[in-house]
C-alpha cells in the first residue's frame, strides 16, 4: 500500500458525475480526498459515504475535493452515488486497477481495504488513513488532517 511521501498514481475515470476524474486536474486545490470502499450499498460503505457527504461542504469551504473509489463496475457506482445525493464524483473501478495502482486490494478476495489517502496538489500522498471497522474514523481524521492542512495555508499567505 502506498505511503506518506509516495506519488499518487494519476486517477483518470469516468465518474457517477458523467464526468472524468483526473487527479492531475486538480492541483488547483489544498488536496484531494481519495477514498476506497469495498461495496455500494453495504451498510458500513453506505455509512461512511454518508459521512463525507455530510461534511463534503466543509471540505469544499477549505478547498479539498473528494473523489469515492470501489471495484463496483460504473452503473453501480453511479446508483450509489444518486441514491446518497453524493455531491462528489465516485468512481467504479471494475477492472481493479486504481485499487492495484494504490495498493489497496486484500490478497486472495480482491476486494478494496478500507482506505483513504490525502494527496497534495503535487500528487504526493501527505496522510493514509485505515480503519476497516471504526468507519466514522475516516471523516474525522480526514477533517483534522485537512484543517490542519489548510491552517497552515493561511499562516503562509
Amino acid at each position: 500500500m502506498l505511503e506518506p511521501g509516495d506519488t499518487a498514481p494519476e486517477i483518470d475515470a469516468l465518474a457517477s458525475d458523467g464526468q472524468r476524474f483526473r487527479l492531475s486536474a486538480q492541483a488547483a486545490k489544498l488536496c484531494t480526498v481519495v477514498y476506497f470502499f469495498p461495496k455500494a450499498f453495504t451498510p458500513g460503505c453506505t455509512k461512511e459515504a454518508s459521512r463525507f457527504r455530510d461534511n463534503f461542504p466543509e471540505l469544499e469551504l477549505a478547498g479539498a475535493s473528494i473523489v469515492g473509489i470501489s471495484t463496483d463496475d460504473h452503473e453501480k457506482q453511479c446508483s450509489f452515488a444518486d441514491s446518497l445525493r453524493a455531491p462528489f464524483p465516485m468512481i467504479g473501478d471494475a477492472d481493479r486497477a486504481i485499487s492495484k495502482a494504490y495498493g489497496v486490494l486484500w490478497p486472495v478476495i480482491e476486494l478494496p481495504r478500507r482506505v483513504t489517502f490525502i494527496v497534495n496538489p503535487l500528487r504526493t500522498i501527505e496522510a493514509v488513513f485505515q480503519h476497516e471497522v471504526q468507519i466514522a474514523k475516516h471523516r474525522d481524521d480526514v477533517l483534522r488532517w485537512v484543517d490542519k492542512m489548510f491552517r497552515g495555508r493561511r499562516s503562509q499567505a
